[in-house]
């Protein structure tokens, strides 16, 4: 077991109808006047962006708006929002949506708080000091952004996918309405799900601290997981499930099972960001593309993990060697990802790079994470190009 620090200052508001709180909570945290920050026209169609305004409205409270969150969002729209915030006098930032959004949202808040480039903080050149406050409300089950610290951003030039973390970007509060995913499409709550269970998965596979009590926390969340991803498959409406799921993405990202260990692998996801940026596919989608090459390519540095997730987590039986069993865990998963419609190759993912493109992905990732990265097994850019060429 490794010191850890647990933080986790966002005041979350879980249940039906709770957006319409989300004045007095503006109000709590100080907001006088806010940038209501969103994505595509869903938010629209739904009428929560209305509900949103309307109760703005009646509280007396000030507030510009700023759409056009895609995923994998836009440096473009940042910049945007940014000069809006200081025409507008904004204090406080409301993301309305899923992850684009409140990634979006929180990148805005670094601007805005800290001066210069705010992309200087995605390319490691500069530490934030600040950040404007901002809260949320929740759409989609996935990220994990309304509890993290994490905000990731895509510069459209050189098709660059970044992530930043720092405290001062997680929410003052998260309105976590599970009612509010009903109207994603089967793809993107399947999508979701793979990112949630990933970013559990990415602190569970490590070579340095563990804990039980993370372990079991770890494990219980995967598998709840895992059930209720096969239940929204073939009741989409099942609000049990949507709840679980929700929360879920919450505990998934924030920090908690993570506790005690080294931080976590993360190649998985920093591999994805440049199929991501050169792609601008599903992040989840992405995630099940790759994780079954980067698993295979790593787990004998790792055996003791893998085969731990095998027999707790994929349910596989403790018959043959550590190896065999590790293996077994990994086809499990691969076939869970199958079972939800979601790829387990590039091809099954819809893009089929060529050899310099997988070239310049795998450049393009050494340069992310400062040359070799990983915990599971350290990976140099041979290693990620190697990964890429099995992805296939």
């Amino acid at each position: 077991m490794f010191d850890f620090k647990y933080f986790t200052p966002t005041k979350v508001i879980f249940g039906k109808d709770t957006e319409g709180r989300v004045a007095e909570l503006i109000k709590e945290f100080g907001g006088t006047k806010v940038l209501i920050h969103y994505g595509g026209g869903s938010v629209v169609r739904s009428g929560l962006l209305k509900r949103v305004t309307d109760t703005l409205d009646a509280a007396g409270i000030a507030y510009v708006t700023l759409g056009g969150a895609v995923p994998n969002p836009h440096l473009s729209l940042v910049y945007e929002g940014i000069e809006l915030c200081k025409k507008e006098g904004v204090d406080f930032l409301l993301g309305v949506g899923g992850g684009s959004a409140i990634d979006s949202a929180k990148a805005i808040g670094y601007g805005v708080a800290n001066g210069g480039d705010v992309w200087d903080f995605y390319d490691r050149k500069r530490t934030a000091t600040g950040c404007l406050p901002l809260g949320v409300i929740l759409t989609i089950a996935a990220t994990g952004s309304e509890m993290s610290d994490s905000s990731v951003i895509t510069k459209e030039e050189g098709l660059i996918k970044r992530g930043y973390s720092s405290d001062y970007g997680r929410p003052k509060f998260a309105i976590l309405n599970p009612d509010l995913t009903k109207t994603m499409p089967d793809y993107q709550t399947a999508s979701g799900c793979t990112d949630i269970m990933m970013h559990t998965m990415e602190r569970y596979f490590t070579n340095g601290g563990n804990m039980e009590i993370t372990d079991a926390l770890a494990e219980g969340l995967l598998r709840t997981v895992k059930k209720n991803a096969i239940i929204l498959r073939d009741d989409p409406q099942n609000d049990a499930a949507r709840a679980e799921v929700m929360w879920a993405g919450s505990l998934s990202h924030n920090g908690l099972t993570g506790c005690g260990n080294d931080g976590g692998d993360w190649m998985t996801h920093k591999l994805e960001h440049e199929l991501g940026g050169l792609y601008d596919v599903a992040h989840g989608a992405g995630l099940a593309a790759i994780w079954g090459s980067w698993a295979r390519y790593v787990y004998k540095d790792c055996l003791h993990r893998f085969r731990r997730f095998a027999v707790n987590v994929m349910d596989v039986e403790e018959r043959g060697g550590d190896e065999e069993i590790a293996l077994c865990g990994i086809e499990a998963m691969e076939e869970f990802y199958r079972s939800i419609h979601m790829p387990t190759n590039l091809r099954e993912l819809g893009v089929n790079p060529t050899e310099e493109e997988l070239a310049l992905m795998a450049k393009k990732c050494a340069i992310g994470v400062g040359g070799a990265m990983g915990s599971a097994k350290v990976l140099n850019e041979q290693d990620m190009l190697n990964i890429y060429r099995a992805s296939m």
